[in-house]
């Protein structure tokens, strides 16, 4: 009988250890955690200190000189995607583009905002004469902005006299 009481007597003092040892446990891993947080957090802020830093040096050096024709890059986002079908080797294809202008200056953002239904009448000229074979690979794709860009230059220089857009710009591309 006493050796039951020495049983019941171990038994309960290991249990209280264990219940010691598991929340020393999980304090320390909270603690790793958050260490981890502050760490990987003050890593960030010194990444934007740095950032900050470099763009107040660049601040002060000279810029380039820039003509006063082309002006800072704006974008005009087209109003609607295009949608259109292109013929393909095995069957036709459902196409649809996202579409932004790239203009310089803000008299070309306004140009280009009013000759908007142009544009699109443009575009989808000349997207539509792609096939799906060459839509399908990256080659393809510069190709028909390439026409695109072309197209769009030569009918609102007809209109309003200089190339108003500089680049368009593929922000969506669905083809199914």
């Amino acid at each position: 009988m006493a050796e039951d009481n020495d049983l019941t007597m171990e038994d309960g003092p290991s249990g209280s250890k264990k219940m010691i040892i598991m929340i020393a446990a999980v304090i320390l891993i909270l603690l790793a955690v958050a260490g981890f947080f502050m760490f990987s957090s003050s890593s960030d802020s010194a990444d934007a200190a740095n950032a900050d830093t470099e763009v107040s040096d660049s601040q002060n050096q000279p810029a380039e000189i820039e003509p006063a024709s082309t002006g800072s890059a704006m974008y005009v986002t087209m109003p609607r995607p295009f949608t259109f079908n292109v013929p393909g080797t095995t069957r036709d294809r459902l196409v649809q583009i996202k579409v932004q202008l790239m203009v310089r200056g803000d008299n070309n953002h306004e140009l280009a905002k009013r000759h908007i239904p142009l544009i699109e009448g443009t575009l989808l000229k000349a997207f539509s004469t792609a096939n799906a074979d060459d839509l399908a690979t990256v080659a393809g794709k510069d190709a028909v902005k390439a026409k695109a860009i072309k197209d769009v230059q030569k009918a609102v220089f007809a209109v309003a006299g200089s190339k108003i857009i500089e680049d368009v710009l593929f922000t969506g591309f669905v083809m199914q």
